[in-house]
């Protein structure tokens, strides 16, 4: 049986390789040219109607979406999501926090603040002030709970923290959030998760230096602009 990663250096895209690796799945790569616009190749779209990343084919059966993805992978193993019906809900609580909020706003976010070519002082407060709102609920609950739904790690964590972990790339300011740093650090520290943001590249180094960092702008801004997002 063969499971392929179809995905890229993104947010989205680490979300998924975090979770094969953290349960330990064998799995193929492939890392879509976003810039040429392979996501939108009619033999993706077969895969995923929507043309972004992440997607996979287990043994023949294609999931797109990297939360129903999540929910795929944990189902199938068995792990990173309770089998009780309260448990279960309380992960898909905060995931669908995640897939509704945090993803969205930091993407929004970024958009005003690093790409899109006129700047607009009023959309990326707005993004930002919303993307800070929802690191605060975060915080909040993380106050009470080791993890986000409970004390076991779940999909929720990962989806989570896989763009969580890049607020400073979209202007978000984390100071005075200290059970979100904690539990940023904790996952952070996971051999998974570590790994997991390599595949199919690291894409932190481009985030710290500067050329590549004005470079890294400048594509996605391209893309956006061309209607190609990943």
């Amino acid at each position: 049986m063969t499971l392929t990663l179809y995905t890229a250096a993104t947010p989205n895209g680490y979300k998924v390789s975090v979770a094969l690796e953290e349960l330990g799945l064998p799995y193929e790569v492939r890392k879509l040219d976003l810039m040429g616009g392979e996501q939108k190749q009619p033999w993706f779209l077969d895969i995923c109607p929507n043309g972004r990343i992440p997607a996979i084919v287990d043994d023949g059966f294609p999931v797109f979406e990297s939360g129903a993805i999540l929910i795929y992978l944990a189902e199938k193993t068995g792990r990173l999501m309770p089998a009780d019906a309260a448990g279960r809900s309380r992960v898909l609580q905060w995931l669908m926090f995640q897939m509704g909020g945090v993803g969205p706003m930091m993407g929004q976010a970024n958009v005003f603040f690093r790409y899109f070519p006129e700047k607009i002082p009023a959309a990326i407060a707005r993004y930002q002030g919303e993307g800070r709102r929802l690191f605060t609920v975060l915080d909040g609950q993380l106050a009470k709970t080791e993890y986000l739904a409970g004390d076991e790690y779940s999909i929720a964590d990962i989806a989570t923290w896989c763009w969580t972990r890049t607020a400073s790339w979209s202007g978000i300011d984390t100071d005075g959030l200290p059970h979100l740093s904690r539990w940023h650090d904790a996952i952070a520290a996971r051999p998974a998760a570590i790994t997991g943001i390599t595949i199919p590249e690291d894409a932190s180094a481009r985030m710290k230096d500067a050329d590549a960092e004005k470079k890294t702008a400048e594509n996605i801004r391209t893309m956006v602009e061309m209607g190609k997002p990943a």
